[in-house]
């Protein structure tokens, strides 16, 4: 069957065995399942998924230009998305974990991942809005991302991720954003031990962040009208450009820079481990 755009249909189909339908191309498939066989459409082009389920496992790799809406992964489509260019997913359950791994230009809108584990790594181009996610390590070493409406339970995210910027979104995550370059925050809620070790350049504005010993072995940490809250030993070693609109319940060893904060309760300076004189620190109205 050909649809009016001219791509072949395949509608209401229970389909099966491996690389069921391989190197597929200017396709649209409609309602169907995809079950019981690995790689069903590996290596295929043009091709547009619409409420449709995958069950067994690879189902999308080394793709290029793909659509998908209204379509759920479940839990043994595992590694379902890898070396794919040019694919949005839209209105998708992702029960299955490890999903996009080394992909270039990847849109995802209204997608939750119930097991986010090891996902969304080593990806180019990612534009997340409306994404909740349940699972460590998600977002490792991706590069040139936007996120919008993000909630996430998971530890280590963004770890070694470059140029991202984040916006509305709230994290529960321990180790959020190590080893990466080039990330700034809005307007959004970070909850998680050692936030940010040994990033270069990351920025936080408008940020409520809960943390202990966060934002410590950071070059150039800025912070602009944030909040910390149950946020002890913040900044060891770290240069930094700080406005926290509340007081800081502890400070220990910037390496230098600039606090502003309505007070710090516990400041820690020892001449023997930093450059006390590198640090200013204002307090107070």
């Amino acid at each position: 069957m050909v649809d009016g755009s001219g791509k072949k249909w395949i509608k209401q189909r229970l389909l099966t065995g491996e690389r069921a339908l391989f190197k597929s191309e200017n396709l649209r498939v409609e309602d169907c399942i995809f079950d019981d066989g690995e790689s069903p459409l590996k290596e295929s082009r043009d091709i547009d998924v619409r409420g449709s389920m995958f069950r067994w496992k690879y189902p999308l790799w080394y793709c290029k230009n793909v659509t998908v809406k209204d379509s759920d992964w479940f839990e043994m489509a595992r590694a379902g998305v890898w070396y794919t260019e040019d694919i949005s997913v839209e209105n998708a359950i992702f029960q299955a974990p490890k999903n996009f791994r080394r992909c270039k230009g990847v849109s995802l809108a209204n997608v939750q991942f119930t097991n986010a584990a090891e996902t969304l790594w080593n990806c180019e181009g990612v534009n997340l809005k409306d994404v909740t996610a349940k699972g460590d390590y998600f977002a490792m070493n991706c590069k040139d991302v936007s996120v919008e409406n993000f909630r996430l339970d998971g530890n280590y995210c963004f770890d070694g991720a470059k140029n991202v910027v984040i916006k509305n979104s709230r994290m529960l995550s321990k180790d959020s954003f190590w080893n990466s370059e080039n990330v700034t925050v809005y307007d959004s809620f970070i909850s998680g031990e050692y936030l940010g070790w040994n990033a270069k350049n990351l920025t936080l504005v408008n940020c409520t962040v809960e943390s202990l010993q966060g934002m410590c072995y950071i070059e150039n940490l800025v912070m602009k009208n944030c909040k910390l809250v149950n946020t002890t030993l913040a900044f060891e070693y770290s240069t930094i450009d700080v406005e926290i609109v509340n007081e800081i319940d502890s400070v220990k060893n910037p390496s230098g820079g600039k606090i502003r904060a309505a007070g710090i309760k516990e400041l820690i300076m020892e001449a023997d481990k930093v450059d006390v004189t590198k640090t200013e620190i204002i307090t107070g109205g």
